[in-house]
């Protein structure tokens, strides 16, 4: 399952994800993994959720962007959450590549049992209908 949190920089995203991965550290069976495009996180997450940052493999555009998602869901199937953060900032800010991104990647998770939790810098009503389905 995919969900967005949305809202313009300084709304306080970051922090409810925050909030979210140490909550969901606390009850998963399995692993949990949260990335960033830079390192600022390290010490706001507990030690043993798995951060990655994506600078490091130089991650642009959303063609990128969902095969290191993919590959990571590929390379570990005990995980059961998926954080990440400054979504815009690594795929970019065109709305309708995002929108394709998260459908694309939507239905390659398929029935997996996988909560995926994006944060998103821009308000609602910016946003098309492609990227707003998956706000809960």
């Amino acid at each position: 399952m995919i969900t967005l949190i949305v809202g313009k920089k300084g709304t306080g995203k970051t922090k409810i994800l925050v909030d979210m991965v140490a909550e969901a550290e606390k009850v998963s069976a399995g692993n949990v993994v949260c990335i960033e495009k830079v390192p600022k996180l390290t010490y706001d997450i507990p030690s043993s959720v798995r951060l990655m940052e994506t600078s490091k493999d130089e991650i642009e555009g959303y063609e990128e962007f969902y095969g290191f998602l993919t590959g990571v869901l590929a390379g570990d199937f005990d995980i059961t959450d998926m954080f990440i953060d400054s979504t815009l900032r690594i795929g970019g800010r065109d709305y309708d590549k995002l929108g394709k991104f998260l459908q694309k990647l939507n239905k390659s998770v398929g029935d997996r049992k996988v909560n995926i939790v994006f944060t998103i810098s821009a308000d609602k009503e910016e946003l098309p209908e492609s990227v707003t389905a998956f706000i809960k």
